[in-house]
């Protein structure tokens, strides 16, 4: 089995975007430098970014949301994003009325199940959980086996938290990958359990 793995990019703060969901300028760091990281033509970034960030982006086989990123990405317009297999969205609701049946979405209702689903697509590749509410609750759970933080450069003082509403104590090995890149530091942590 692949590596279950809370991922995003956030604020020296904490932060994963403002209270009405704009991240601002925690991505400043996918356009700062003079490699792609992939074949949008958009994301360029430090050679060091690359390194770090390509071959983890290559293992990724499903993507773990909740049913507000699904809702305000419009669902990727039914393809799952950054070139990920598949995705598993959270959430106590019906697809969307129209929604391809054959997209590679699979809704489920609650984290354990999203898990289970997961590791059931992605084999022996990772999984990524998007951090917030449902990354947090994830990490409470025991679900997770490591923690990966872009951290940015920025101070938002305020807005969506990177764990989520988790009000617990959880312990975390030393960093054991520690990159810095253009406007960015690549941190990994692995989860004590």
């Amino acid at each position: 089995m692949g590596n279950v793995v809370m991922n995003a990019s956030v604020s020296v703060d904490g932060f994963i975007a403002d209270e009405n969901d704009d991240p601002g300028p925690l991505f400043e760091w996918l356009v700062s430098g003079d490699v792609a990281l992939d074949d949008s033509g958009v994301l360029n970034v430090s050679q060091a970014s690359y390194d770090h960030i390509r071959p983890y982006w290559d293992q990724i086989a499903v993507t773990i949301a909740g049913r507000h990123v699904f809702d305000i990405t419009d669902g990727w317009d039914g393809t799952p994003p950054s070139g990920v297999d598949h995705v598993v969205v959270v959430t106590h609701r019906p697809a969307p009325e129209g929604w391809d049946r054959n997209a590679s979405f699979h809704f489920v209702d609650g984290i354990e199940a999203a898990v289970t689903k997961a590791k059931e697509l992605a084999g022996d590749r990772t999984v990524e959980i998007a951090a917030g509410d449902v990354g947090g609750q994830m990490l409470a759970a025991g679900l997770v086996d490591e923690v990966r933080m872009d951290v940015a450069p920025v101070v938002l003082g305020s807005g969506k938290r990177y764990f989520g509403s988790v009000d617990a104590q959880h312990l975390l090995e030393d960093p054991d990958i520690v990159v810095q890149g253009n406007r960015v530091l690549h941190l990994r942590f692995r989860v004590r359990h």
